[in-house]
């Protein structure tokens, strides 16, 4: 294991045990350095490491900091992960979002008020009426992450924020024949809203899972890993 593997280890057991709890600043460098046994070079590079993975926070003038560990703060690091995923890492993203979102829109389908189904109607509005990709993949976001929303675990809708994210929708939306892409998306998100409305669960796992599907058969296909049929948005 390199030594700036072992010291990032180090630290988050320290971490676990309670030894540094959240919000809690660091020892001196030279004091952990020497109570891990540890160079100061180590040391510094996991620090480095675990700030970049937001599980240390650097304060300018004051030292390092454990962070909150708030789980939507640490699943932000995934972000450009899937931001520049391509090829097969992007179809197991979406893999991992068939199993979770449709799940997420049945368990919100007795969730959701009046007026979450009066601005779901609104978005789907907006999202007919788009007039780019860009502007469309932004409605799409905005309408799946308010049903997941009404289940009430943000670190469930920000795992779905982080498995499908906008600039790889629009990747997606653009490399299908963009037209059939469109009206397939529209007609599936339709088929959602109408379970959703109807308060229908089980339909609206059904609808949710068709339209990730869909999305997952097309790439697939793209990949040449499966044959399906011209699929659609994100």
């Amino acid at each position: 294991m390199a030594l700036t593997d072992e010291a990032m280890d180090q630290i988050k057991a320290m971490i676990v045990r309670g030894d540094l709890a959240p919000g809690s600043r660091l020892p001196r460098e030279d004091d952990l350095a020497d109570q891990l046994g540890l160079s100061r070079n180590s040391l510094r590079e996991a620090v480095r490491a675990l700030t970049a993975m937001r599980i240390l926070v650097a304060r300018q003038g004051d030292g390092t900091y454990v962070s909150s560990l708030e789980p939507h703060l640490l699943l932000e690091t995934l972000s450009f992960a899937a931001d520049v995923s391509q090829g097969r890492t992007a179809l197991q993203l979406l893999q991992v979002r068939r199993l979770l979102e449709p799940q997420a829109t049945g368990l919100s389908a007795a969730l959701l008020t009046p007026e979450d189904l009066q601005a779901l109607r609104g978005i789907l509005d907006q999202c007919r009426a788009a007039a780019t990709v860009e502007e469309f993949v932004a409605h799409d976001i905005e309408f799946h992450l308010r049903i997941v929303e009404a289940v009430g675990n943000p670190v469930l809708s920000m795992l779905l924020r982080v498995l499908s994210t906008r600039t790889q929708r629009v990747r997606i939306v653009r490399g299908s024949q963009i037209q059939q892409a469109l009206e397939n998306a529209h007609h599936e998100h339709e088929e959602i809203f109408r379970a959703l409305r109807t308060r229908d669960a089980l339909l609206a796992v059904s609808a949710a899972t068709v339209h990730v599907a869909a999305v997952e058969q097309w790439l697939a296909r793209s990949l040449g890993a499966d044959k399906a049929p011209q699929g659609p948005d994100g």
